[in-house]
């Protein structure tokens, strides 16, 4: 009885000699396919996530082009009554529109629009009586020399050269400097031009004009008032339309001839 009992364990011994090693294997295999698949999921996840970075970004993109595509917002200046003080006005005290320019002589889009939209606008328009012209001063505070620029302008327009001024500091936007060599060349009493810059005598009216330009909502240049005259004051102007920019002459007319559509 004893033999056999211990045969018996013996065998059982010897059984589990191979069972044990093969089911350590199952086990171990079993865990490496676990951990595998777990890796797979985890792939998986890191792939979706990826993924929704990426449509996160495309969205961003796309918002940020559609916010750059949006114009800003145009003043509202109907009905508003805009003040030309002595401002130098092209056209006839009778005309009923009047356009008015807030510009900049260091504003390069303000020398295009000079260069090539303002001489359209006078044959159409200014010389046919149908509208006014006038200029006002809106220098700007990062263009250094735009504001004795103005000044310039106003003292050879008390010389009655303001329009050769302002068409002379636009044609020699980079060599603004010294003021009375465009004085010179445009025939000036020079002595008097230099006291009237060294005077600041037209600061406080540029300012003024630079007043009205807020008023009308304008923050760059070139910016326009197109408007009714007051033909019982002409030197106010009865806000109609804003107009951003250094435009075509084809976008003044549409806004010019909607203008004088209405008032007919």
């Amino acid at each position: 009885m004893t033999r056999r009992v211990v045969q018996i364990g013996l065998v059982g011994l010897l059984s589990l000699a191979f069972v044990l090693p093969a089911a350590a294997q199952q086990v171990e295999q079993q865990s490496r396919q676990d951990l595998k698949k777990e890796i797979e999921a985890l792939k998986r996840g890191q792939m979706e996530i990826q993924k929704d970075l990426e449509e996160i970004k495309q969205l961003l993109r796309t918002s940020n082009a559609a916010a750059r595509r949006v114009p800003p917002a145009q003043p509202n200046v109907r009905n508003k009554v805009f003040e030309l003080g002595l401002n130098p006005v092209k056209g006839r005290p009778d005309a009923k529109l009047t356009l008015i320019e807030f510009t900049d002589y260091e504003c390069s889009y303000c020398q295009r629009h000079n260069r090539l939209t303002l001489p359209q606008i006078e044959k159409e328009y200014v010389q046919s009586g149908k509208l006014r012209y006038a200029s006002m001063d809106l220098p700007l505070d990062f263009h250094k020399l735009a504001f004795k620029a103005a000044e310039a302008s106003h003292c050879a327009e008390e010389q009655g050269k303001f329009w050769e001024m302002h068409d002379r500091l636009f044609e020699n936007q980079k060599a603004l400097e010294p003021w009375n060599a465009h004085a010179e060349a445009l025939g000036l009493d020079v002595t008097q031009f230099e006291q009237c810059m060294s005077d600041s005598k037209y600061a406080d009216a540029i300012r003024k004009d630079m007043a009205e330009a807020r008023k009308a909502g304008a923050s760059g240049t070139p910016s326009f008032v197109l408007g009714l005259t007051d033909l019982e004051d002409p030197a106010k102007v009865k806000g109609l339309a804003f107009i951003r920019g250094a435009l075509d002459f084809s976008r003044f007319k549409t806004e010019i001839d909607k203008a004088l559509g209405q008032e007919e």
